[in-house]
């Protein structure tokens, strides 16, 4: 059997037309408190509610390095009686809205790797929330692209898309694939929790594309050889999101906190940091490269404080903003789609040679470490 060797080809990013600063999510949340706070003035009085407390711009900056966030809806957000977006459903005769996201991103990473619909044999969509059970968006995807082959979901949370790119560079290695198509739509701010302090601030949304394909048969310009993969899985209740469609089928906790997202914060990040580092580390060695042979670590953009902790531990120093260039300033958390907007917004300054690392890590917890060389 003949081993291919694979590249990435292209990148490509959705970002929505909406963005929301710390200080309008500052504003409507303490809007939200104080409208708690007198409604329930009686009870709190008596201690049998606890008083919310105002949350602040500064808090949220220093806590996670965030200081905005793209949005496919803005005044649902920001709205302190609905706290939620609003994305009307569409009819089944129309592309879902993570379909239309994922063209969007797909568009610019074929254009990037001069590739057309007809040079895609695959599609992956890779992504922490699915809209539906099924028909797979992927298959959709596949559909509104005009892609002839195969396509399928999968969910490894913010780990999603390095292990997507795993799967599909396994696709391209085996000869299953010309080249695949793995696409991250990300409405995170779907799933999380507008009226909790601690997590409010935290998810964005974005879409993210990488073409994966056969090095023989690729031309562009912004080709990375993938060197290697490593993917790593522990379970952990400590980031976690349950629902689903078996939420119907019990009647206790319907609307309970913990069907969106909930995360124990100290303990995710005093748990995964050094687990990240240590994997990187791994992989490299395996693959008899240094850390220092690296010159940038495309990181998972959930938490700035987490990312130069795991930098510090691979450098032995604190590295440079181009080293561990960020982006979650600008886009928040965007789950699966963070690591890749960072290679996206940040690779074409590198000279041929170079070597990156693509990771990604969150709930289970999942790790995925992605050695690139730039061509």
């Amino acid at each position: 059997m003949t081993v291919h060797n694979v590249v990435i080809s292209g990148t490509g990013l959705y970002t929505p037309a909406n963005s929301i600063s710390n200080d309008e999510l500052v504003q409507s949340f303490n809007s939200y408190v104080q409208l708690f706070n007198a409604e329930n003035a009686q009870a709190i009085a008596r201690g049998e509610v606890e008083a919310l407390t105002e949350s602040n711009s500064a808090f949220i900056e220093k806590a996670s390095g965030i200081k905005s966030r793209f949005v496919m809806n803005k005044d649902g957000i920001l709205d302190p009686q609905r706290m939620t977006p609003r994305i009307p459903e569409r009819s089944n005769d129309q592309w879902g809205v993570l379909c239309e996201m994922a063209v969007g991103a797909a568009n610019e990473a074929l254009a990037r790797a001069g590739k057309t619909a007809a040079d895609i044999d695959g599609v992956i969509v890779a992504c922490s929330n699915l809209q539906r059970a099924y028909p797979a968006v992927a298959i959709e995807v596949q559909a509104a692209l005009g892609i002839q082959g195969f396509g399928y979901d999968m969910n490894v949370a913010c780990s999603s898309a390095t292990f997507g790119i795993q799967a599909a560079a396994n696709s391209v290695q085996l000869g299953q694939a010309r080249a695949v198509l793995m696409v991250n739509p990300e409405i995170c701010t779907g799933h999380l929790n507008f009226r909790d302090r601690d997590s409010h601030f935290i998810f964005g949304d974005a879409a993210t594309a990488v073409v994966i394909e056969r090095a023989d048969q690729a031309t562009s310009e912004y080709q990375f050889d993938v060197v290697s993969t490593k993917l790593l899985t522990q379970f952990s209740n400590n980031i976690r999101n349950n629902f689903g469609f078996l939420n119907r089928a019990a009647e206790e906790g319907i609307g309970a906190r913990d069907k969106l997202f909930v995360q124990e914060g100290r303990k995710v990040f005093k748990d995964v940091c050094p687990m990240v580092a240590e994997l990187i580390a791994a992989h490299l060695q395996e693959n008899n490269l240094n850390v220092s042979d690296v010159k940038r670590f495309w990181l998972h953009q959930a938490n700035l404080n987490m990312n130069l902790l795991i930098a510090r531990k691979l450098l032995g120093r604190d590295a440079e903003p181009s080293e561990a260039p960020v982006i979650l300033d600008e886009y928040a958390n965007t789950s699966s789609a963070g690591s890749v907007i960072a290679l996206h917004k940040h690779q074409d300054d590198l000279a041929g040679g170079s070597l990156g690392v693509l990771s990604s890590f969150g709930a289970g917890y999942s790790i995925g470490s992605v050695i690139l060389r730039k061509h």
